[in-house]
């Protein structure tokens, strides 16, 4: 990437800020970078970059993995959730107690989410999801399937994907902030929460961007 021509000091502050969650515009105005944000913009989508560039993929998953779709952006009016018209289809897989991956994807059909499982997911592991009919195949196969069926309940002893869904909250109330995210750049904004939530210490979160950077940026 292009060096930087902001001061370390700038980069530093706006390197921070990006940890905390704040938009290009509350960093333009704390740093002073400039008045129409599109310096700090700019920065913020360079760290995006870095992430996506450099965030290592969590491996093969096994033991316990819930795995669950959902839908990012569009508009609010109209359907919602599986088969919401201008959203973004989104497929998470989450070991409990562990990592998040999450890709975007075509559709929630069984031919596209399936061959994803057993790409990340090891053979007699126990595969948690909801009752969506996409994971049937998973009732024959070479894992342990549980789902929940959340017309009757979330939660039945071990059997609920309540870890993906927190996934799923934390991103978007991550990503609601911005206002709506450019489609184009929407791969970046998920592998920046993705990266969030397995990375969920601020302190790591902020001595690996300044490492990326250093070594990216300037």
């Amino acid at each position: 990437m292009r060096k930087s021509k902001l001061s370390w000091y700038k980069q530093n502050r706006l390197i921070e800020l990006f940890v905390a969650g704040s938009t290009a515009r509350t960093a333009a105005s704390l740093v002073g970078v400039n008045k129409t944000t599109a310096t700090a913009s700019y920065y913020f989508h360079r760290l995006r970059m870095l992430i996506y560039e450099n965030s290592q993929e969590p491996g093969l998953f096994e033991g316990e993995i819930e795995v669950d779709e959902s839908y990012f952006g569009g508009t609010r009016k109209g359907k919602r959730g599986r088969g919401a018209g201008s959203k973004v289809p989104v497929f998470g897989l989450l070991k409990r107690n562990g990592k998040v991956y999450a890709c975007i994807i075509p559709n929630a059909k069984a031919d596209t989410l399936i061959p994803i499982i057993r790409e990340k997911v090891k053979p007699d592991s126990i595969v948690y999801t909801d009752s969506f009919k996409s994971y049937n195949a998973l009732d024959v196969s070479e894992f342990t399937h549980y789902r929940i069926n959340h017309s009757k309940t979330f939660v039945s002893d071990k059997n609920h994907i309540n870890g993906i869904e927190n996934f799923w909250n934390q991103a978007k109330r991550h990503l609601r902030k911005f206002n709506g995210v450019p489609k184009e750049h929407f791969h970046l904004y998920l592998k920046e929460c993705e990266w969030r939530f397995n990375h969920s210490d601020s302190k790591s979160q902020l001595l690996q961007l300044k490492q990326w950077v250093r070594k990216g940026l300037n």
